[in-house]
């Protein structure tokens, strides 16, 4: 892992219909994320936001993909300055903003890494389609768009097609799944841990096979971590809570393995919703993780 962090801010909320998640950048950044990761040994430049429309100047032409063009543009553009930054060595942190975000992130890194590896650590798996929303929400689909599943105009961002493989990707901490999706799910075999198996298997077990995964035949990982992940108790401004998610602690052993694992080559961490959270304890537990993701330790 390249010791020289490129933050940028994705304050996307066209993906999803709970307001909030576009101050997630914001929240985050005043948790002290540029300076948690500098005390570590880290080299960090802030490239700020990229230009997102509000929804009160735009309107919805497709009710199974909400604010579609809008989201394209996006992400188009977090593409293209993802695969800027790698290119000059350095490592792209994304901070969300909703989960639809992942297609631009995952498309930037595509261009560089053709066998890419991916911990999806999310309470929902991300796998619809226009054809299976229940809510026509983007973010419920940016894993499918990366998996080559899904409308053109989503999944042809960045120019590959599909830009990841089922065999290299882990979705952990899934306990909230929609029909079409566990269809997919086994249609394609993707490795999905949901909470039944870390209560069951513990999360060092968990992460053991699911680095085994993910760093088999590839060329780098990507985490995309979605804050509602953990349960709401330790992590409540997202958008989307569930309870009897990870807990704290699981979830910081879960990066700590990942920064043991030295494979990670980008992160985005996403859906902090600061006008549901209780001050501003959901963006200090995002700037927590990321320090341990990137090898902060006690001793």
């Amino acid at each position: 892992m390249t010791h020289r962090i490129s933050i940028i801010g994705a304050p996307m909320d066209l993906g999803a219909d709970r307001r909030g998640v576009d101050m997630g950048p914001s929240a985050i950044r005043y948790a002290g994320v540029k300076k948690r990761l500098e005390m570590i040994g880290y080299e960090v430049e802030d490239k700020g936001d990229l230009k997102v429309a509000t929804r009160e100047s735009e309107s919805i032409v497709y009710p199974n993909l909400k604010y579609l063009k809008q989201i394209v543009d996006v992400n188009r553009a977090l593409a293209i300055v993802v695969e800027q930054e790698v290119n000059k060595g350095r490592f792209p942190l994304i901070l969300g903003g909703d989960h639809s975000i992942a297609i631009g992130t995952i498309a930037g890194m595509a261009k560089r890494k053709k066998d890419l590896g991916v911990i999806w650590f999310d309470a929902h798996g991300d796998l619809n389609t226009a054809e299976t929303t229940p809510s026509g929400n983007v973010h419920g689909m940016s894993l499918a768009v990366s998996l080559g599943i899904g409308h053109p105009d989503l999944t042809g961002i960045g120019g590959l097609d599909p830009k990841i493989k089922p065999e290299h990707v882990v979705i952990i901490g899934a306990r909230e799944l929609d029909r079409g999706e566990k269809e997919l799910i086994k249609r394609i075999g993707l490795k999905v841990f949901t909470m039944h198996e870390i209560d069951r298997l513990g999360m060092p077990r968990v992460m053991e096979e699911a680095l085994s995964i993910v760093g088999k035949g590839t060329d780098g990982m990507h985490l995309s971590l979605d804050l509602d992940g953990l349960d709401p108790h330790d992590a409540p401004g997202v958008g989307t809570p569930v309870i009897g998610g990870i807990t704290y602690r699981e979830s910081h052993l879960a990066m700590e393995m990942i920064a043991e694992a030295n494979i990670l080559s980008s992160a985005e961490f996403v859906e902090v919703n600061p006008i549901l959270d209780i001050q501003n304890k959901t963006a200090k537990v995002a700037v927590a993780l990321m320090s341990s993701a990137f090898g902060d330790k006690l001793l």
